[in-house]
């Protein structure tokens, strides 16, 4: 029985709007990282990599992750790196069921603000090798779902996919 979904894949995936629409389908909850991470810090995921560096960041992420290991009925949306921590993925793939939702790197980009509000885009290049190297940890999520339809469509696919009604 499945009673918790993590939602993982690359920033502008659109993981906290599907989240929201896979939660509002099954009346569940619905939990962010990024944003739990911004309320405990009272600052934006950009000013944290800003102030403190990537590493303080990924610490932050990894235990917010443990916080909401306890929920069940819930969909939670990582952030892009989330799923790349081994120690997170193994704690995803033992609570819940991971989904990959898969966006070409070209939907990225056009999906992507160009205010700064999202540390890891400042280099184009360095985006494109990341993206590389995330899809192959996105690769051992319990589920790939073609993340570039409206979110209430996508929501329906991974219902369908893990056979919930």
């Amino acid at each position: 029985m499945i009673d918790k979904i993590y939602l993982v894949g690359f920033m502008a995936a659109g993981k906290t709007t599907v989240a929201r629409a896979l939660a509002r389908r099954l009346g569940w909850r619905a939990e962010d990282i990024d944003e739990l991470i911004e309320a405990r810090e009272r600052s934006t995921v950009a000013d944290i990599f800003k102030s403190h560096g990537e590493p303080y960041f990924r610490t932050l992420e990894r235990e917010i992750l443990r916080l909401v290991l306890p929920l069940r009925h819930t969909v939670v949306a990582t952030g892009g790196g989330t799923f790349m921590d081994p120690e997170n993925q193994q704690a995803i793939r033992i609570d819940g069921t991971s989904v990959w939702l898969d966006v070409p790197l070209a939907t990225v980009i056009a999906r992507l603000p160009a205010d700064g509000r999202r540390p890891l885009t400042a280099d184009r290049a360095q985006m494109e090798r990341l993206f590389a190297i995330r899809q192959v940890g996105y690769a051992s999520a319990h589920l790939r779902i073609d993340a570039t339809a409206p979110a209430e469509e996508i929501a329906e696919r991974i219902l369908d996919a893990l056979k919930i009604e």
